[in-house]
């Protein structure tokens, strides 16, 4: 008897998807300063505190979307593979947002030297106060989809049933989301 618990024990532990981690997505963005920049020190950090970098799109430019602003945004994609769970992460990007300069509003969109935001985390469907998963407006916003289909273009939505390149081809956002 105590072989079969050692054995299910250890095939537990053994089990692929504890050792590896979770894909989790993210967007960044940002206008204000340097843009490119900005994203590159988001990307390291966000390597070096939550977990080993999957894929980064290319970077994508694109209006302000949900406010009138004269500068336009730089958008990216990116996945890392970790082993942090959602709400963890959470307040990891809000940590790295605020180490390159961020400066929260209260209300509303607005111009900002970077903005993170956490769209998939595997399949996990979570409604919590601090973050909703997937990410509640992603499907609307063509400056997502587009650096997100570039590298995960067959990856589901878990609540949509939907692939990012399904969503994308359906996106009814008007804005022109350009590769720079």
């Amino acid at each position: 008897m105590l072989d079969n618990k050692y054995l299910s024990l250890k095939k537990k532990l053994e089990m692929p998807e504890l050792k590896k981690g979770t894909e989790a997505c993210f967007s960044l963005g940002s206008n204000l300063g340097d843009r490119s920049r900005n994203m590159e020190a988001a990307r390291l950090l966000m390597a070096d505190r939550m977990g080993a970098v999957n894929a980064v799109s290319g970077i994508y430019e694109s209006p302000s979307w949900g406010y009138a602003s004269d500068h336009s945004y730089y958008n990216c994609c990116l996945v890392i593979r970790t082993m942090i769970e959602p709400l963890h992460l959470m307040e990891m990007i809000l940590q790295v947002e605020q180490v390159l300069g961020r400066v929260r509003k209260k209300e509303g969109y607005g111009d900002r030297v970077i903005d993170i935001d956490l769209l998939l985390y595997g399949d996990v469907v979570m409604d919590h106060p601090m973050l909703i998963l997937p990410h509640p407006r992603m499907s609307m916003r063509r400056f997502v989809l587009a650096p997100l289909a570039e590298i995960f273009p067959e990856k589901v939505h878990p609540v949509s049933g939907l692939t990012i390149s399904e969503l994308l081809d359906r996106c009814q956002d008007p804005s022109e989301v350009s590769p720079v």
